[in-house]
C-alpha cells in the first residue's frame, strides 16, 4: 500500500514518524485476505532497532483478522495524527478552495506472530508502560498469576517489522508565506489538534 505523496508533502526523517506514532498510537492495521481488505483498530508501541522501526502489539483472538498473518504476511500500520479542517477564508487570494490538512504516517511492514505467554506478557508490559505506567506496578503485585494467564490466552500477540515508512504532513507547504501565516494563525487559535498542527507547520516551515 503506498499513499498519493506529493513531493512538498514528504517528509523523510524516521524521528518525525517516530514522534507521531508515539503521540497517536491507535493504529489502523489493514492487509488482504483472500482477495478482501481487513482492517483492526490496534494501539501500538513504536521502537527503534537496530536503526529501523519495531512496532508491537496484540488482538484479541476471537479477532480472525490475525489468521491471514499465520506464517509472516505484509501489514501496514495507519497512525493519524492531528488534522484540520482549512478555510479558503485564511488565504489572501478569496478564489481558492478549502481543503484539510493532517499529518499521517504509514508502516509497512511483515508482522510475525507470538502465542507464546512470555513474550505476550511483554507486550502487554510494553503497552502498560507507554499508556499506564502507575498501572504497571498494580499489575506486577496486586493481580494474581491465575488472572494475570487467563487475560493472556485470550489475545494473539505480533510484532511488525516495518519495511517502509511513509510521512504526509500536509501543513500548507504549497501556499505563499501570506497564506502560511493565516493558517497558523488559525491554528494557534484552535482547539488541541490544530494547535498540534500549527506546532508541525512552526518545526517544518519551508
Amino acid at each position: 500500500m503506498i499513499p498519493y505523496q506529493p513531493k512538498h508533502f514528504n517528509v523523510a526523517e524516521q524521528a518525525f514518524a517516530l514522534e507521531v506514532m508515539r503521540a497517536h498510537p491507535l493504529a489502523t492495521l489493514v492487509s488482504v485476505r483472500d482477495g478482501e481488505p481487513q482492517c483492526s483498530h490496534v494501539p501500538l508501541v513504536a521502537r527503534e532497532v537496530d536503526g529501523g522501526v519495531v512496532l508491537l502489539g496484540h488482538v484479541a483472538k476471537a479477532n480472525a483478522h490475525w489468521q491471514s498473518w499465520e506464517g509472516g504476511g505484509s501489514v501496514t500500520a495507519i497512525f493519524n495524527g492531528p488534522d484540520a479542517y482549512i478555510s479558503p477564508s485564511l488565504y489572501v487570494t478569496r478564489e481558492s478552495v478549502p481543503t484539510w490538512n493532517y499529518v499521517v504516517v504509514h508502516a509497512q511492514g511483515t508482522v510475525a506472530l507470538t502465542h507464546d505467554t512470555l513474550a505476550k506478557e511483554r507486550i502487554l508490559k510494553a503497552l502498560i508502560d507507554q499508556h499506564d505506567a502507575p498501572y504497571r506496578a498494580f499489575w506486577d503485585t496486586q493481580l494474581s498469576e491465575e488472572f494475570r494467564e487467563r487475560h493472556k490466552t485470550h489475545i494473539v500477540g505480533f510484532e511488525i517489522r516495518v519495511a517502509r515508512l511513509e510521512s504526509k504532513f500536509k501543513i500548507s507547504q504549497n501556499r505563499l508565506p501570506a497564506d502560511r501565516a493565516g493558517v497558523l494563525a488559525s491554528m494557534q487559535s484552535g482547539d488541541a489538534k490544530a494547535r498540534e498542527l500549527g506546532a508541525w507547520m512552526q518545526r517544518l516551515a519551508p
